[in-house]
């Protein structure tokens, strides 16, 4: 039986700790938390156990969720990994793209499985979607939500708009050419909101917009192609698909026909590390490798650097 761990429980690191506690077909050993308190809090709710140590859970485990500040991905990680354990790790790599290189390198030369928390890729519209998309030509992200405290140690790029760029190269599939990008911080020392544009060899072109101190909460993304228009809601979890008909006859105008598909809310968190258990137990390719995770934090980096220079 596998067996798994958790480091970092604090508000997404309990819900990892809950989904793991919720598989029959795992052996839940423990959890750390560098706050003592709330990580023996955790382990008592999910009835498993508190390590005081980090290398004390790496030594019992086969894989592990990592859910700490985004500072402290690298070191975990690499931890972690020459102890032999397979990793999940949130969102983003890394906070460098030096220690995201250095991860991916580490997991490919141990031959362990390597996935990165990019939620969105697991989220039931975006798997609805994926067979009506085929060659997006123009691309408009909105991820909005009010400010509540965490993810401030990086600015909103690598806090939010992060997981847009990632659903975004995987709806492209063709290198970024050329990036404009403005941001300013509001409230905390980072920037809180910022809006990207990205041209892609192939001629897509994506608008970006995160915010993380917007009044209400949006999770929108509508895609262009030659053939159809798709509007995905993560927050009414639905699909708008509006398409192009040419009516039978020759000289006659394309007609829009448009549906509306409701999917069900689902639980994409409890899907993606149902997902990486069992790519932990066959050593299949988890969907999104450390390597697509390396890809969006690289495209991030041009964002922010672009974003100084203005």
């Amino acid at each position: 039986m596998l067996r798994v761990g958790v480091i970092g429980v604090g508000y997404l690191g309990r819900l990892h700790a809950q989904k793991m506690a919720s598989f029959h077909d795992v052996a839940f050993v423990g959890v750390y938390d560098a706050d003592r308190e709330r990580g023996k809090a955790v382990a008592e709710e999910f009835g498993t156990s508190f390590r005081g140590k980090v290398r004390e859970l790496l030594r019992e485990i086969d894989a592990v969720s990592i859910a700490v500040p985004t500072t402290a991905h690298y070191r975990v990680a690499r931890e972690a990994m020459k102890a032999g354990v397979h990793v999940l790790l949130e969102k983003p790599i890394a906070a460098t793209l030096r220690e995201g290189r250095a991860l991916v390198r580490e997991a490919e030369a141990r031959r362990l499985v390597f996935q990165i928390g990019h939620l969105e890729r697991f989220n039931s519209a975006v798997l609805s979607a994926a067979s009506v998309l085929k060659e997006p030509r123009f691309i408009e992200c909105h991820r909005l939500g009010m400010f509540g405290g965490r993810g401030t140690d990086v600015d909103v790029v690598l806090d939010l708009m992060i997981h847009d760029i990632d659903l975004i190269l995987s709806f492209v599939r063709a290198p970024v050419v050329r990036i404009s990008a403005v941001g300013v911080p509001v409230i905390s020392r980072n920037v809180d909101i910022a809006n990207a544009r990205l041209t892609f060899a192939n001629g897509c072109v994506a608008n970006v917009t995160a915010s993380r101190v917007s009044m209400r909460k949006q999770r929108k993304i509508r895609i262009f192609q030659e053939d159809a228009y798709v509007s995905m809601d993560f927050v009414e979890h639905n699909i708008q698909v509006y398409r192009r008909i040419f009516p039978q006859g020759a000289g006659g105008l394309p007609e829009i026909t448009g549906e509306v598909l409701e999917t069900e809310k689902g639980d994409a968190l409890r899907d993606e590390i149902r997902s990486f258990v069992e790519c932990a137990k066959t050593g299949a390719a988890p969907r999104v490798s450390g390597a697509d995770g390396l890809a969006a934090l690289e495209v991030a980096f041009r964002i922010r650097r672009n974003m100084r220079r203005r």
